[in-house]
């Protein structure tokens, strides 16, 4: 009864949301929750994987810091999820399945972050990303090699969250069909350009000055003010995902529109890609590669729990090495004699 009040609240949602009760359903058959909707059992099984509870561990920009308030990957996780059910409860859109997919859009990070991603990319033929990675996890690693078992929406959303440089709606990977999804993606755009600004301030690498002046003028002068500018235009000018009429676009007004793609260029120049940054990132990235060279000569030594023993070698390696925390992966890099996992303070 609690489960059919929660699919008959839905149904109060806009024309344009995504309903539980009429989800593509999961790749295995199973029988309802009595009180939870599907997309809530998702979001649950999610937040009960080992793979989320290690993300508190992985980088986000700073690699391993000694600090205590630096963004790591579960804390960014949690403020995508906040973005993301903001932007869709004021919008009447599905709460349960945008909070669903955010907590999931970066379970499949490796150590040292993009760092990780791209050492990995080199190592298998078909490549390595982190949101083919997030579902690969989700559906086949997790629950002793079984998955867990999501629904389509959930996991289509999670597969679709990258964004290419370009354009913070850069289509990049595709773009997902539910507005659930489409706003997960643009929440983590909001979430990490301003908490990585936070982070950069602290390191001492930019300071709230040296922001683009479109984005101190049309955004704020604070982490707040450029939240709440960025999360209520995209209200405002997605409003007709409500029904209030015109075509459901996630999007942002031009003038915001514009002024968050400026700010976010600014971070690739001057904090992502910036020298200190990159050299932190390609040490991290030489442990990768020789984790990943260990584990692939040296099959043995996978783990059972984060691969499939009936995949080759270097797939198994490669989801091994993936689901290591930063600390867990320089700690197994120094015990196996990596250079470069010397010195560093974990």
């Amino acid at each position: 009864m609690v489960r059919r009040r929660l699919e008959e609240d839905e149904q109060r949602l806009s024309p344009f949301a995504a309903r539980s009760s009429t989800s593509r359903g999961r790749g295995q058959p199973e029988a309802p929750s009595p009180v939870r909707t599907d997309f809530q059992r998702d979001r649950d099984r999610i937040l009960h994987t080992k793979a989320f509870r290690r993300l508190k561990h992985k980088t986000q920009v700073f690699i391993a810091p000694a600090q205590d308030h630096y963004v790591t990957r579960l804390t960014h996780t949690l403020e995508v999820a906040q973005v993301a059910r903001t932007i869709t409860r004021a919008l009447n859109l599905n709460e349960d399945l945008a909070e669903a997919a955010a907590l999931g859009h970066d379970i499949g990070h490796g150590p040292f972050g993009h760092a990780g991603e791209e050492a990995l990319a080199e190592c298998l033929p078909e490549g390595f990303r982190h949101n083919y990675q997030s579902v690969r996890v989700l559906d086949k690693l997790e629950n002793g090699g079984h998955g867990l078992n999501l629904t389509f929406e959930v996991l289509e959303a999670i597969e679709k969250s990258s964004k290419a440089r370009e354009d913070i709606f850069a289509e990049g990977w595709g773009i997902p069909e539910t507005l659930e999804g489409q706003v997960v993606k643009t929440a983590d755009a909001i979430a990490y350009v301003n908490h990585d600004i936070l982070d950069a301030i602290r390191a001492g690498l930019i300071t709230e000055e040296d922001l683009p002046r479109a984005a101190r003028t049309e955004l704020g002068q604070s982490h707040s003010e450029r939240l709440n500018s960025l999360v209520c235009d995209i209200v405002e000018a997605s409003w007709a995902a409500t029904g209030a009429g015109g075509d459901p676009v996630i999007q942002f007004s031009p003038r915001i529109h514009a002024a968050a793609n400026e700010l976010r260029e600014f971070m690739f120049r001057r904090v992502y890609l910036y020298d200190a940054t990159r050299q932190e990132a390609e040490r991290g990235k030489r442990i990768v590669l020789f984790l990943f060279r260990h584990f692939a000569n040296n099959p043995d030594g996978i783990s059972p729990d984060y691969s499939l023993p009936g995949d080759p070698v270097e797939r198994r390696a490669a989801d091994y090495v993936s689901g290591m925390t930063d600390r867990y992966a320089i700690r197994q890099a120094r015990e196996l004699g990596c250079p470069e996992a010397e010195g560093w303070h974990v």
